[in-house]
């Protein structure tokens, strides 16, 4: 009888380049369950989401299924740290797959059978390597984003209102300026935060998401130092004239 198979495929928000598309990942299952005898019944996927296992819809549904349906042999996915790139949650990933009688296949890596001890310290070797691939990963971007953010560009995080993100970088939003200034001229006449909340609601002017106004959405505006024309990420605060409210 023909062992039926679920895949999984993933693609993270960090490195899509490197990982290729959701796609490519589907037809290397495909072509694997076709040579190798399986009936591929169903593919979970999780289009642009991190490793970790909050928000990982495709990943929820894929359990929800094997639990209920129980002629499903293994879970076949493209390489391991689609799975996962934190050796963790691999291996909580896999003790579960266990625990519902499931195994797992790799199209990149061969022999993942747990029950080996061999073959399950070649998988935590894997993961070993996927950790420290993602590490790499996280310091490149944290380092570039620093070195942006050394210049005065924009390294991303809230748009704060009366400016928009344009080729990843900020300028000021026209259509928001007269809130932003009427904001810091009732300041400077000493009007307290509640009270220029309570004119801004009265005045018709929208915040950033349409809501109401509050004093702590007023207190963030006077105190963000990016309306004086400094941009601050983490610890670096650098000059941008050019962004003076």
């Amino acid at each position: 009888m023909t062992q039926r198979l679920v895949g999984y495929c993933r693609v993270s928000t960090d490195n899509q380049k490197e990982e290729g598309t959701i796609e490519i990942q589907e037809r290397a299952l495909a072509e694997y369950a076709k040579n190798n005898g399986y009936e591929l019944v169903k593919v979970f996927k999780d289009d642009g989401v991190s490793g970790g296992l909050e928000a990982r819809p495709g990943l929820a549904e894929m359990f929800s299924y094997l639990e209920s349906e129980n002629s499903i042999h293994a879970v076949l996915i493209y390489k391991l740290d689609r799975i996962a790139r934190d050796l963790y949650i691999q291996e909580l990933i896999v003790k579960k797959l266990e625990m519902l009688q499931k195994t797992i296949l790799s199209v990149k890596e061969r022999d993942l059978d747990s029950k080996d001890p061999m073959r399950k310290a070649f998988r935590q070797f894997m993961g070993i390597v996927a950790e420290l691939e993602k590490a790499f990963i996280t310091m490149r971007l944290s380092g570039g984003r620093l070195n942006k953010a050394r210049k005065g560009g924009y390294s991303g995080g809230r748009v704060p209102l009366g400016y928009i993100a344009e080729n990843k970088n900020l300028e000021i939003d026209a259509n928001n300026l007269e809130t932003i200034r009427t904001i810091f001229r009732l300041r400077r006449k000493k009007v307290g935060l509640r009270d220029i909340a309570r004119h801004l609601n009265t005045n018709g002017y929208s915040t950033a998401r349409g809501g109401s106004w509050y004093a702590g959405t007023v207190r963030y505006i006077v105190r963000n130092r990016i309306y004086r024309g400094r941009m601050t990420y983490k610890n670096i605060v650098a000059p941008r004239k050019d962004l003076k409210i």
